[in-house]
This record gives structure tokens, sequence and C-alpha cells, in this order.
């Protein structure tokens, strides 16, 4: 059975051979995405241990979790916000291309995480009316294959948003905090373990994780960790 897999993919990729979705040259490592764009990508490997903020050197608090610790334990973003993440992020997210989805589930499946495995991974939801808009949850396929990966169990009902909130990505930090205040809520008779991560596409602000996180941990979640694919480099704006 694995031979003919494996003869089945090797005709697969002749026929549909790998193909860069940046620069359309040859895909490398089974991905489509080449050599060279691929070396492009922004690696979060310098950041705060407690929110995966970028930093010239790397933190277990950064002067605003300092300030101001986040109602989360720990975070983990393996990439920065940045080119060329970002254009694959917004073609997935925005533009429905399930193929730039493909290769960032895939970069992210060859990132080793750094913290320690909880025993449930959450995603962050969407309003009805914007996952019927777009047609799937971009955190949620992002989720699957991570979670298959580290061996996790994957939940996607346990968190709902109450309510359809604006884009984020059309405010300012404090407008964030405001837009998600109170929009999400626990789904009656879940039961959850003591260390929860709870799973997002972009974490810019950390305005949405928060929320989620605070959720969790008003009914006992001892530990919530977040998780994000890549994190903006500042938290203002």
């Amino acid at each position: 059975m694995d031979a003919l897999i494996k003869t089945w993919q090797q005709l697969q990729h002749f026929v549909l051979p790998w193909r860069c979705l940046l620069c359309g040259a040859a895909g490398d490592h089974d991905i489509d995405l080449c050599a060279d764009c691929a070396a492009e990508l922004p690696r979060n490997r310098s950041c705060c241990a407690r929110c995966a903020l970028p930093l010239a050197t790397a933190a277990m608090m950064c002067g605003e979790c300092q300030r101001r610790a986040p109602p989360w334990d720990a975070a983990w973003a393996p990439f920065r916000y940045g080119w060329p993440l970002d254009r694959l992020e917004s073609r997935y997210k925005f533009g429905n291309d399930l193929a730039a989805g493909r290769v960032l589930s895939t970069l992210w499946r060859r990132e080793s995480c750094p913290v320690d495995l909880p025993k449930l991974l959450l995603t962050v939801p969407l309003h009805r009316s914007r996952l019927r808009q777009r047609g799937y949850n971009q955190a949620l396929e992002l989720a699957r294959p991570l979670a298959s990966e580290l061996g996790l169990s994957l939940r996607h009902d346990v968190l709902q948003r109450l309510r359809r909130t604006d884009a984020q990505t059309e405010l300012d930090a404090v407008g964030r905090r405001r837009n998600v205040r109170g929009a999400f809520a626990l789904h009656a008779g879940v039961e959850l373990p003591a260390h929860v991560a709870i799973l997002d596409d972009v974490m810019t602000t950390g305005a949405t994780l928060a929320e989620c996180a605070r959720v969790l941990k008003r009914v006992g979640v001892q530990r919530v960790d977040v998780w994000a694919l890549a994190r903006a480099p500042s938290h203002r704006g």
C-alpha cells in the first residue's frame, strides 16, 4: 500500500508539479513555494515568551507585558507578519486561495513548538454570517493539520462568537479591544482540561485572543496559551 501511495504521489507531482505561489518558479521540498521565497520567510526566533512580540533580543516578558500582563500564559507564533508571508496570508484569508492556506499550514507544521503542549487545541470562531460569506474558518483549517502533526485533540465547538464584529484590520489597538469585548462565550455543557491553547491565524494587538482567554479563564481553565501563525511586529496601531 505504501509503495502504491508513493507511486501515485510521484505521478501526481509529474502531472501537477509544485509551483511557487509567489513568483511562479518551481516549488521546493514538496510545497508550492520555491527555495528563494521560502528563505525570505520572516521567522519569529527572537521574541517575547509571553506574547510572541518580535524583539531584538528574546525575553521572558516585553515591556508591554510587564506594564500590563495579558490574560494568557504563553504564546507561540513561529513567523513575523511580514513579506512574503503576509502576501500568502492575505490571499488565503481574503482571496479564498486555499492553495495558499495549504502552504501556510505546511510551513507551520514544520516548525518546532517551543512551549508545553496543551491537552486541547481550540480555534477562534467566526460569526455564522462571516463563515457563510467566507466559506471556511481560516484558523480552523490551519489548526487541523497542526493538531494532527502534534497529536492534539482539536475542537471548534467550544467557543462561540455572539455577534458579528467589525474587521479588526480597520481599527487601532483601543478600537480592537472595544470591538471584541463581550463578543465570545462558551457553549453550554462544555468541560475543559486544565491546559488549553487557542489558535488564530494572525496576532496583531492580541485583542481577540485576549477576549477568548478571559472567557476560558472565567470558567476555571488554569492555563491558556495563545497560538498564531504570525505575529505583527508592534503592539501599536
